[in-house]
């Protein structure tokens, strides 16, 4: 009689969880590991299943994975196509000027958007195994590339030796490429030596440590600042969260602020436009000429802006208008509210990326996420913190958003690869199976 009480219990209790439509505690479909389990390398944050199971309803809606999921792609798709828009809107003076037609840089630019969602869908649905088997050999690839800009094939641009001149025909700049291939790879490589640390010490990091040296000291062989502090910002956050020694990390970063302000003072241009954005410049003629006007544009905007296409500082006056200080021309034709409205997309980018890299029980899905968050997020915010005067001009272009096919096709191909890291969350893959 008890065994058969016990038994009717334990039915009603499955019933019940069945009725509400909810999947049972500490099952896969709720996001855990079956027995309660945490996975190989368990989550970048917090373990507790209890986040996985509570209501995403209120506040909590910010947390939900489904949210997340589409909410990136969604911000992601917003920032493309408004960027199409302010390209066409900053570019035609200037086009118009070099006799071209007005629509030359527009068009340009979505056939690097088209291009761009097409490599983002692929990336998309290469599962997660495949980034983890071949990361050492898109950072290869990678680097193969970059050394290209070192021989006659490099094109110089603006003082910075980053690109590659294709048949005569158009350009490409590797360093983007190396941007993604070191947030695929590196996560790969710092999980597998943080295995080894207990038995090797800190030689265990060496392999990871110099293959990343290595990037960025061919990078800023082009003397490309900019996008040397990328990927910089990308190897602290990979590092920290690779589990690297804290007492090397501080010696690492130290010699990094070493070696950055080594490479300022060594170059008489640099070293003015630092002195430019933190002290009074009175060469408003030269040093401060792109930043002056850069503050006029976003000045001018006001609340509501100046209206699209109406901006005056894109005639022959803004420098680099559709490409790094895009953001000036975006703060002057739609003001602060769409100004305003760009930085939150960039928010709601790199929260979702966040939210699901903490959710995430796949150590590598993590950090690839995390990796990209501050890669993706980070260029936005120096780009605007440059357009406004609290950086010096370092040439780094608006994700999704600035002029340059480069830029655009790896930035989505990034976005593609953090879907489909999402994608191996539980509660997003059986939506996908559903669907």
């Amino acid at each position: 009689m008890a065994n058969t009480r016990r038994t009717s219990s334990s039915s009603g209790r499955r019933r019940t969880a069945s009725s509400t439509g909810r999947p049972a505690p500490g099952t896969a479909a709720d996001g855990g590991a079956p027995n309660g389990g945490a996975g190989a390398d368990g989550p970048l944050g917090s373990a507790d299943p209890g986040i996985r199971r509570r209501d995403y309803s209120g506040w909590r809606s910010l947390l939900n994975p489904l949210w997340c999921y589409h909410g990136f792609r969604v911000a992601v798709l917003a920032l493309t196509c408004f960027g199409v828009v302010m390209v066409f809107s900053s570019s035609a003076v200037d086009m118009v000027a070099a006799g071209e037609s007005p629509w030359s840089q527009a068009v340009s630019q979505g056939i690097y958007c088209v291009l761009g969602l097409a490599v983002a869908f692929v990336a998309m649905h290469v599962p997660v195994p495949m980034y983890r088997r071949f990361g050492a050999v898109v950072v290869g690839i990678a680097m193969l590339l970059q050394l290209l800009t070192l021989t006659p094939l490099g094109v110089t641009v603006s003082g910075n030796t980053g690109w590659i001149s294709v048949a005569g025909v158009f350009t490409i700049q590797p360093a983007e490429v190396m941007k993604l291939a070191l947030c695929i790879w590196l996560p790969t490589a710092l999980i597998i030596a943080r295995r080894r640390f207990p038995a090797e010490g800190i030689k265990a990091y060496a392999a990871p440590l110099i293959v990343y040296v290595a990037c960025l000291g061919l990078v800023m062989l082009g003397r490309d600042m900019g996008t040397g502090m990328i990927l910089v910002m990308i190897g602290v956050v990979a590092f920290l969260v690779g589990g690297f020694p804290g007492k090397w990390m501080a010696i690492a970063i130290g010699v990094v602020v070493v070696a950055a302000a080594a490479f300022v003072i060594s170059s008489p241009n640099r070293l003015n436009r630092v002195l430019a954005a933190y002290q009074s410049c009175e060469d408003t003629q030269g040093v401060c000429y792109q930043s002056t006007h850069a503050r006029y544009a976003i000045a001018s905007g006001g609340l509501f802006g100046v209206g699209i296409g109406n901006s005056r500082e894109k005639w022959n006056y803004l420098p680099a208008a559709h490409n790094d200080f895009i953001f000036a021309i975006i703060g002057e034709e739609t003001g602060f509210i769409g100004a305003a409205l760009v930085i939150l997309l960039f928010v709601v980018v790199g929260w979702c990326m966040v939210v699901m890299a903490l959710q995430s029980r796949d150590r590598y899905v993590a950090m690839v996420l995390m990796c990209i968050a501050v890669w993706l997020v980070g260029q936005g915010l120096v780009n605007i913190a440059v357009v406004v005067g609290l950086l010096p001009v370092m040439g780094v272009p608006m994700p999704f958003v600035s002029a340059g096919g480069s830029s655009l096709i790896m930035c989505l191909a990034a976005a593609g690869t953090a879907s489909s890291m999402m994608r191996s969350q539980p509660q997003v893959r059986a939506e996908s199976v559903r669907a």
